[in-house]
């Protein structure tokens, strides 16, 4: 069994005028698209019948959308989809109405069955009820099976029937975790995983801003401290709202992972006392954001889009690329001196670098589809999938960026350039940034 590709679910109610060809059209685009048809109504009828006139030529479909993305705005993608899909059919067909299907998990305890049949009747002294209960918490008494619910549900469904052949004659059940003890302080199991995120994304914030601050001056530095402070208050507050019932304790961890944060980022608990610096978390959260843009861009594709887009695109940049970038950075150096690139007898290993440093240059323009697949994600108008002017805008955006890593690359050499000619111009030998002929740089 395959694992279903959407991640929201949407009950929109479109309206297909034109008679039974175009409903028929919009069926098979419904099919086509893994939107499942719930029902159809003439216009006038069925639950829209108060806010819709009647018309012969018209029919209301109840169809439910399936696609990726976040919860929150997948009611805006649900019905930009099925407009660009009626559309690219030729369909006149209108969404008069789309609403998400919320069909999230509440989080119920856990419980373990276990054997009541080692307690006699007339009870036992305090010392070996003791040791009872502490053998039952150590799972003595454990038979195979689980239940979940509240403390009375758990108990009755334990009861309601022998678990397997052997069962003994009595039983009951014991919690897995604490949640039994107040089961309305959670939320529903996906909400909860998006607090805990929010939680943990606001607490990294105050220290990164503390490390931006540490080496500002002046205005710099008093916007950084802002951003800090604001970073504090949505820790503090994500936390009181990590469960439905906030509690003292939930601000304190909150709190607590603000300070641990800072204190890794100030580098409190490293022994050079170096902590991190600037660049080191715009990198960082380059990467992690470049990393998960693409995530959420590729895997809405099939195998079909794969193999004709990503695996040629691969061969080609991996190859081709590579190759060629051991000499760019080279040739725009040679060209620097008004020499040619035979005159500089590069070793390979200094090749690979300069291929490897042109390479990084170039990556930022992976930072281009991995927003697409933040807009994606967001259910953004213009990241839809179906409109003709999402390639337009897509090119010419990277176009862009490819324009800036060249420039990148250019004042790369020529500030290699600048180096070299500054040390001949003092008698020096050249820095060994680009190799020549021997170990420091000669050309």
């Amino acid at each position: 069994m395959t694992r279903p590709r959407y991640d929201q679910r949407v009950r929109a109610f479109v309206e297909v005028c034109g008679g039974p060809d175009e409903w028929q059209e919009a069926e098979r685009r419904f099919d086509a698209n893994g939107w499942p048809v719930r029902g159809f109504h003439s216009e006038g009828e069925g639950p829209l019948a108060a806010a819709l006139e009647q018309d012969p030529g018209a029919r209301v479909y109840e169809v439910e959308v399936r696609l990726f993305g976040a919860a929150k705005g997948c009611d805006r993608g649900a019905a930009d989809r099925l407009r660009k899909v009626m559309r690219a059919a030729r369909v006149e067909a209108y969404v008069r109405r789309a609403e998400p299907l919320q069909r999230d998990r509440e989080v119920l305890s856990n419980w373990r069955v276990f054997s009541t049949d080692h307690r006699r009747p007339g009870g036992h002294p305090r010392w070996r009820r003791l040791l009872l209960r502490r053998a039952v918490l150590l799972g003595r008494y454990d038979i195979d099976g689980i239940v979940s619910g509240t403390p009375r549900q758990a108990l009755r469904m334990a009861r309601a029937e022998p678990f397997g052949r052997a069962a003994p004659t009595a039983v009951a059940v014991r919690p897995l975790g604490g949640r039994w003890r107040d089961s309305v302080r959670y939320w529903r199991e996906e909400e909860f995983e998006r607090r805990l995120f929010r939680l943990v994304f606001w607490a990294l914030l105050p220290a990164a801003a503390l490390v931006f601050a540490s080496g500002a001056i002046g205005l710099a530095q008093w916007f950084w401290v802002l951003v800090a402070c604001l970073g504090v208050y949505r820790t503090v507050r994500a936390g009181s709202e990590l469960y439905r019932k906030s509690r003292p304790a939930d601000v304190g961890l909150a709190l607590l992972l603000v300070v641990l944060f800072t204190a890794m980022g100030l580098g409190v608990f490293d022994s050079e006392g170096t902590g991190w610096t600037p660049e080191q978390i715009v990198v960082t959260a380059t990467v992690i954001g470049v990393i998960a843009g693409l995530r959420l861009l590729v895997r809405q594709w099939t195998w079909g889009e794969w193999v004709a887009w990503v695996v040629p695109l691969v061969a080609t940049l991996a190859l081709s690329s590579f190759v060629a970038a051991g000499s760019v950075l080279h040739a725009l150096y040679a060209d620097g001196l008004s020499l040619s690139s035979d005159d500089l007898a590069v070793p390979p290993i200094w090749q690979v670098l300069a291929g490897v440093k042109l390479l990084m240059m170039f990556s930022l323009v992976m930072v281009l589809p991995a927003w697409w697949g933040f807009a994606r994600h967001r259910h953004h108008g213009y990241a839809a999938p179906g409109d003709g002017f999402n390639i337009v805008l897509y090119v010419s955006v990277l176009l862009l960026m490819l324009g800036g890593a060249t420039v990148q690359a250019l004042q790369s050499a020529k500030a290699a350039v600048n180096r070299t000619v500054a040390a001949a111009e003092r008698g020096e030998d050249p820095p060994s940034y680009f190799s020549g002929s021997n170990q420091h740089g000669r050309v």
